[in-house]
This record gives structure tokens, sequence and C-alpha cells, in this order.
């Protein structure tokens, strides 16, 4: 009977092992489109819970100093920490900033959706930029500036149209070069989540000034992916025109 190991590194060995198969499965679920982002994510959360449990009573099982549960308690732990690893290693780099959805290069004036608000996936949302984030975005980000092009509006928008095109997660859904606007839906590579993004032109004092708005369709916090998108984008137009592109 003392032999034989431990409920808890049994317990252990369980939750480390569902754990392990939750966190594959359900980002697996969710990129393939089985499931829906959120569930795929939810799936994650209690794979991570099941990692955490797994990791407590690993632990407490090895100090117990039994040698029936090492195996099962090691196990365990080792599976814990094949899910826990990425995931803390991917929320610290979010650490720090503020929990918001909703990033624009203008606080004041942000560029407005329009044709979001005729897609299924924004049925009765509220898709105004909230008054309340803009000084949450200035503490974390600092000013996003707008991308300043030497250019005319119109030659400007056929440069950020173009560059907008090339962006493979992107679906564009309104190119209006009278009204000088773009609108579209990028589509994360894991879980398939869908965030808005508008993109429009106003004239400048030397050129033109390309604002931009990010907007996430799920969750309170984006952990920087609205910022990101912003940051990314305009450095690929930059890119384009330095590369002569």
């Amino acid at each position: 009977m003392n032999d034989q190991p431990s409920l808890l590194s049994r317990i252990a060995l369980w939750c480390g092992g569902f754990g392990f198969v939750a966190a594959v499965v359900g980002p697996l679920f969710a990129h393939f489109e089985i499931v829906s982002p959120m569930i795929g994510f939810a799936i994650l959360a209690i794979g991570l819970l099941d990692a955490v449990i797994a990791l407590v009573t690993g632990a407490i099982s090895l100090l117990g100093g039994k040698q029936a549960n090492r195996g099962p308690a090691l196990g365990g732990i080792i599976a814990a920490m094949l899910v826990l690893g990425p995931i803390l290693l991917s929320a610290s780099r979010g650490s720090g900033l503020p929990r918001i959805n909703d990033i624009t290069t203008d606080t004041v004036k942000p560029p407005k959706f329009t044709q979001a608000l005729r897609l299924d996936g924004n049925k009765d949302r509220d898709m105004s930029y909230p008054p309340e984030f803009a000084e949450q975005q200035l503490s974390g980000y600092g000013k996003i500036e707008p991308l300043l092009l030497s250019m005319d509006p119109g030659e400007a928008f056929a440069r950020v149209y173009e560059a907008a095109k090339a962006v493979e997660s992107w679906e564009i859904t309104l190119a209006d070069p009278g009204k000088l606007v773009i609108e579209g839906i990028d589509t994360t590579w894991l879980f398939r989540f869908k965030d808005d993004f508008v993109i429009e032109i106003r004239p400048a004092a030397d050129g033109s000034a390309v604002h931009m708005r990010s907007k996430s369709r799920d969750g309170k916090g984006d952990v920087g992916a609205n910022a990101q998108r912003i940051f990314g984008f305009f450095e690929r137009v930059r890119g384009g025109m330095d590369s002569g592109g």
C-alpha cells in the first residue's frame, strides 16, 4: 500500500495532462473555426487552471518525500510548465498596459466607423470611442501620432490603400477615395479573433495625415494588439515609400 502513489500526486498528473490537452485543443479548435474564438479561449483558460492545480499538488506531493509520488508528481509538473511557460511569457509582454481595447491616433476626433456598423459581428455594439480611454491610452502608450505624408490626400489615400490590401490578415470592407476612408477587419492568426480598423486620410499643412483607429470585438483588454497594429501598419507604409513602392 505504501508503494502506491498518493491521490494528490495522481491529481497532479491528471490535471497536468488535461491542462496540456486543453491548452492545445482550445487554440487549435478556434484556429480551424471548429469553435468560436471566445470558446477556444475559455478552453485554454480551463487548461491554465488545471495546470496551476497540477503545479501546486505536484509540488506538495514531492515535498512529502514519498518515492512512489515522484513519477506522477513530476509528470504533472512538467505538463503544467509546458502550459504555463508560454502563457506567462505572452502575458508578460502586456504587463503594465491599460485594459482597453480601442486605440486611436486622435482621441479628440477619433476616426469613425461606418461600414463596421453594418457587419453582423458588430450588431448592437457601440462603436464610438470611449472618452475615458483617452487618458488610459496616453498613460499606457504615450501620444500615438498620425503618419504624416508629404503628398496630397488623394495620392496618400492610394498609397495607403495599396499597403492595406497587401496585409494578408486584413479584409478591406470599405475603400472610399471620395471620403478618403478605409475600413476593414484584421483576423488574428491563432484564435481567429476579429478586430475592426478604420483609416482616415486628412489634409495637413505639409501634405496629409494618416489617422487610424483599431478596436477589438472581444475582451476588455488587448495586451497591446491594437496599438501594435497601428504602429506596424505605419511602418509598412513607410517601408513601401523607402523602397520606392
